[in-house]
């Protein structure tokens, strides 16, 4: 298998030194299965701050990294629309990829991408996506042990204020990838196809653009029904009014404790903060090594699990609820729950199924097929609120393992 290394360290290369490296930052610095050996950025302030910060090398581009630097794998950190060609270089070079989400913008480019990594024999992931989260697995393995009986329906809500975090201009295009359909409902469509089995039958949607200075969806709300006929129900709202983490006491995304008092500041910091500055510019610099770069998870007490919002698994025996600290069992007679220590090193099991990969060569479950199958839910989505419409699926898979 191509990268195969020791199993002292996995020798990391990261691309794209954007949000999405701040935020897995402290996974990898504090789970010793990783060595950040380089980075690639265009941003000089972003290849110092690498340099300062991990001892490793920087780079401006995916292929200088790769040509001076020995990696096992890459994170591939980069704009969706960079991610067909760059899976194609780091195939030719016989490195893993580990690589953020979604997966590409189309089911063809994102097949195409697969195909790349099995001929090249290399693991691709797809993640982070909070189906990875530790609440959400244990609640995959209750529902795979049988006393709850069959799922009969899941209920997945989440509001936020995303819309009104700073963003480049691609990212308020939805045909670029932007808006709410792609980022975040990878999220909450991986964790309802983890639970439910995997094989969406059809999709039935609305979305919601309701700010014309944001002009792409900044909320959803979609109807799936499964295989077997189980129907979930994935509400996301971006708009920043009400935050469902208050169903969740308060825990942010990240397992952080959060003020409630708060939650209605987004919009208006950025109207402030934009008087000043473009707001590309203004997300440029709270980005890693930008001048109000400020580290992610560090520091911050009673950490516990990351969550995706409000979740309800309905079986024949229990409703199931993944919280940030365990699950509570809601059973025929009693309520009871299973509590999960805290963890030691945030999205461990990102690492978890990227050591397996690259030490052991097992195939991961977030691998390119399931992202594709994920993907093709959220296209689905749209196109059922552009055509009013239910949009049959084809290209659905069950978990792996």
């Amino acid at each position: 298998m191509a990268g195969s290394t020791s199993k002292e360290s996995i020798r990391l290369g990261v691309a794209g030194l954007g949000r999405a490296f701040t935020v897995m930052v402290p996974t990898f610095t504090a789970d010793l299965r990783i060595e950040l050996v380089a980075g690639a950025d265009p941003r000089p302030e972003a290849q110092a701050q690498f340099e300062a910060e991990f001892g490793g090398v920087s780079f401006a581009s995916l292929e200088d990294l790769l040509a001076g630097a020995d990696v096992d794998a890459v994170y591939l950190a980069t704009p969706v629309p960079f991610h067909l060609d760059q899976v194609k270089v780091l195939a030719a070079a016989g490195k893993h990829i580990l690589m953020e989400k979604p997966m590409g913008l189309t089911i063809e480019e994102s097949q195409e991408m697969t195909r790349i990594a099995r001929d090249a024999g290399i693991h691709m992931i797809v993640g982070h996506s909070h189906s990875f989260d530790a609440p959400i697995r244990l609640t995959r393995e209750l529902i795979e042990a049988g006393e709850v009986g069959p799922v009969r329906m899941i209920t997945a809500m989440n509001f936020t204020d995303f819309m009104y975090r700073p963003r480049r201009p691609d990212e308020l295009i939805t045909e670029q990838g932007g808006g709410v359909v792609f980022s975040q409902g990878a999220h909450q469509i991986d964790i309802i196809r983890l639970l439910g089995g995997g094989l969406v039958k059809s999709v039935r949607a609305v979305t919601g653009q309701w700010d014309p200075a944001r002009p792409t969806e900044g909320a959803y709300s979609a109807l799936l029904t499964f295989e077997d006929g189980m129907a979930a129900t994935a509400v996301y709202s971006g708009y920043a009014h009400f935050d469902s983490d208050e169903f969740v006491g308060w825990r942010s995304e990240l397992g952080g404790t959060k003020d409630p008092d708060v939650y209605w500041t987004a919009r208006d910091n950025l109207a402030k903060a934009t008087e000043t500055i473009v707001e590309a510019d203004l997300k440029a610099s709270r980005n890693f090594g930008g001048s109000q770069y400020a580290p992610v998870g560090r520091g911050q007490s009673g950490l516990v699990h990351q969550h995706f919002g409000s979740l309800i698994v309905s079986c024949d025996h229990a409703d199931l609820r993944p919280l940030p600290w365990g699950v509570m069992i809601y059973g025929d007679q009693e309520r009871s729950s299973l509590e999960l220590p805290p963890p030691d090193v945030p999205r461990v099991e990102v690492i978890d199924e990227l050591a397996m990969a690259v030490w052991d060569d097992v195939p991961p479950r977030h691998d390119g097929d399931w992202a594709t199958a994920s993907l093709e839910v959220c296209l689905a989505i749209l196109e059922s609120a552009n055509t009013g419409k239910d949009v049959a699926l084809s290209h659905q898979c069950a978990p792996a393992g």
